[in-house]
């Protein structure tokens, strides 16, 4: 089972991706939204943006998230490291139920992009 402090690392990666990307995956990520990732099986909540191509962690807290976020993100910690690094492919995931995503539905399909 994933750390919390590799979640966090995972997460990290994840903003340097999304970063570094180019055209659609770059549009994509372009938005500006607020960002919530809950891993399960830890039971926490890491909060944050999703701002200019980049994920800011703002805030960790046990349990599910305390605001609804535009932008929502559950999961296991294991399946998050994998996604990162390339071995859980995110469409997949998404659609077996794995990881969960809501966002409003203009945010769907601009995020649809990253799959």
């Amino acid at each position: 089972m994933a750390t919390m402090a590799e979640c966090r690392t995972a997460l990290d990666r994840l903003s340097d991706n999304l970063a570094s990307a180019d055209g659609d995956v770059r549009g994509a990520a372009a938005l500006n939204r607020s960002l919530s990732c809950r891993v399960t099986d830890l039971d926490v909540t890491f909060t944050g943006r999703l701002e200019n191509g980049r994920i800011t962690v703002l805030d960790t807290h046990q349990g599910p998230p305390r605001e609804k976020a535009e932008i929502r993100l559950a999961m296991t910690g294991d399946d998050l490291v994998a996604m990162v690094d390339g071995e859980l492919n995110f469409a997949s995931a998404w659609t077996s139920g794995r990881v969960k995503l809501e966002a409003g539905f203009r945010d769907l399909l601009k995020l649809r992009s990253l799959l």
